[in-house]
């Protein structure tokens, strides 16, 4: 059989292409091809001895061919686009362009890189030595237009060839690059003809001097920032001709998905959060704890543990919480304590807004009476947060560049926040028709129903549930002194979602040594906490946050999975 043709192709090459699984290209010997072929053709076509027939074999040396062909096209386009961007070492102006040494800390130059998004009128006429990557590359003859990116801001970059500073052969070096490319670009500051609608910089763009690339992406990515980035909008109305990016692509590849402004902006308010949560605290006299996430029993109570074998001690667990190391601290005279921490959670759900490992947001503190002593820190700690995220100017714009791609409605809340018990909630339900049992748990259905209730009659998305029943809260809550089905417990909601689940803390040992036992905990695993509350224990109370929820709920988004760097769930154990 001869050599398949290609066009414009040198078939002595053309052959040494096959692809793989993954859609990459590697070497083979064109005659390993003929062998595979030649051995398929001679082998018996006997279906009943489970070999191929002559048709499949057809078949299948069509496909091996087709698959070879497309190849050897990727192949050529690389080594097209690979002489694109090599420097014309006869050009006077080489040094201009090109690719720079690996950087391996070799001097300390002096120089100064400007942000992107300090880029401004105020610096037109100045010259700019700026890094970031390639968003997005076109050329036309004489010029070509860059559009360099640096997390979420962007700004235009132009070369049009010139005697002094821009060569043809350096267009044609811009025109080679791979986008994600990061590149170190010497420009002089200018006010473009028209503003730069496709840009976070409209007012200004960049006049190359001279342009360098730092570190070259491969040319084949699994995706286009473009595509990942796409508004919601855009497949609301049709989205014909566009490609939408799956969840699952984009965390096998979450290292390129994070560059998305979107998700770029997601995550620098996630580290708002827990900026506004710690100095919130911290401001209301808290202190800040770490506690072991390796126990000998469970925090909770219940299945939902990662068990293993710890050294030569027996068998251990994944704190579900950090519960009981808090009431510890606060038996320990800290008073008020917070931590900021990984949680671990056994759950196999398939939800929306479910994880196998989150980060906690908890406190614990000393009352003197109520357990509403709880809500009232809460209260204003939240209110701290929500007017961080929303009337800062930076976290507002972060916020801004989220919705562009995941519209939402606004955040909205009152001060002070609302309260409600869990029987009132139960009567609204009731009111509308949904009829849930007034002592069992809301099911993630009704907490939706009661939120757009709550949203109709009170116009806030942000409120507080307390008096939980007694049978559904964990074993050291502290039961209602009135009615014992009752607890001294709450939870909180945002836009209809749990965020929250906290209450006072029983902290008599005899009480809470019977509790464990109704649940069927084992009290030999958690005796030093029991012991603890021996030697004299305030009355105290706290709740745990679950952070990637707070952020997912804040900005309206409609899954865990887009606050949540790596996630971890049944399914997903990498990257």
């Amino acid at each position: 059989m001869a050599p398949a043709q290609f066009p414009n192709i040198d078939n002595s090459e053309a052959g040494r292409w096959c692809p793989d699984g993954s859609g990459q290209g590697h070497h083979i010997p064109f005659g390993s091809f003929r062998q595979v072929t030649q051995k398929a053709e001679t082998s018996s076509t006997s279906e009943s001895s489970g070999e191929l027939s002559k048709a499949q074999l057809k078949k299948l040396k069509a496909k091996e061919e087709k698959e070879a062909f497309k190849a050897a096209k990727v192949a050529a386009r690389e080594q097209a686009e690979q002489s694109k961007s090599e420097v014309d070492e006869n050009d006077p102006l080489k040094d201009n362009y090109g690719d720079l040494p690996l950087v391996q800390s070799q001097c300390i130059s002096g120089r100064v890189w400007t942000r992107v998004d300090a880029l401004g009128t105020n610096l037109i006429g100045s010259s700019v030595l700026v890094r970031a990557r390639v968003h997005t590359v076109r050329s036309k003859g004489k010029s070509a237009f860059l559009v360099l990116r640096q997390q979420t801001s962007t700004v235009q970059a132009v070369l049009f060839v010139n005697e002094t500073t821009v060569s043809k052969s350096m267009v044609k070096y811009v025109a080679g690059l791979s986008r994600e490319s990061i590149m170190d670009v010497q420009a002089m500051v200018r006010a473009p003809e028209a503003p730069v609608d496709g840009c976070t910089q409209k007012l200004i763009e960049l006049e190359v001097v001279k342009v360098h690339c730092v570190s070259k992406a491969e040319p084949r990515l699994p995706f286009t920032l473009e595509d990942a980035s796409r508004s919601e909008k855009d497949f609301e109305n049709g989205g014909e001709g566009f490609a939408r990016v799956g969840q699952d692509t984009r965390l096998d590849n979450r290292a390129l998905d994070l560059r998305t402004p979107a998700n770029n902006a997601i995550f620098r308010l996630q580290s708002s959060v827990c900026f506004l949560f710690r100095s919130a605290l911290l401001a209301q006299g808290f202190t800040e704890i770490h506690t072991p996430k390796l126990i000998g029993g469970t925090s909770e109570g219940g299945s939902a543990v990662f068990r293993f074998e710890y050294m030569n001690l027996g068998p251990g667990c994944l704190a579900q919480s950090p519960q009981l190391y808090k009431q510890m601290a606060i038996c320990s005279d800290l008073e008020r304590v917070f931590e900021i921490g990984p949680v671990f959670r056994a759950e196999d759900s398939h939800t929306h807004r479910h994880l196998c490992e989150f980060t906690g947001l908890d406190m614990e503190m000393q009352i003197n009476e109520h357990y509403f002593e709880v809500l009232d820190v809460l209260d204003k700690l939240f209110l701290e947060i929500f007017d961080g995220l929303s009337k800062d100017p930076v976290n507002a714009k972060l916020v801004s560049t989220v919705h562009e791609q995941y519209p939402a409605e606004p955040f909205e809340y009152k001060s002070p926040s609302l309260r409600l018990t869990f029987e009132e909630g139960i009567a609204m339900l009731h009111s509308v028709g949904v009829m849930v049992d007034a002592l069992d748990d809301l099911s993630t259905e009704t907490e939706r129903v009661l939120g757009k209730l709550v949203k109709d009659k009170y116009k806030t998305d942000f409120y507080m549930l307390h008096r939980y029943p007694s049978g559904i809260r964990p074993f050291y809550t502290m039961p209602c002194h009135d009615d014992s089905r009752y607890s001294n417990s709450f939870d909180i909601f945002m836009r209809g979602e749990e965020i929250i689940s906290g209450a006072q803390r029983v902290h008599d040992p005899k009480m809470l040594a019977e509790a464990a036992k109704l649940k069927e905990i084992d009290v030999e695993t958690i005796q030093s906490y029991i012991d603890s509350f021996k030697l004299g224990a305030s009355p105290h109370g706290g709740c745990g946050v679950g952070l990637e929820r707070v952020v997912m709920l804040f900005l309206g988004l409609n899954n865990i999975r887009k606050t949540s760097m790596f996630p971890r769930d049944p399914k997903r154990l990498s990257p």
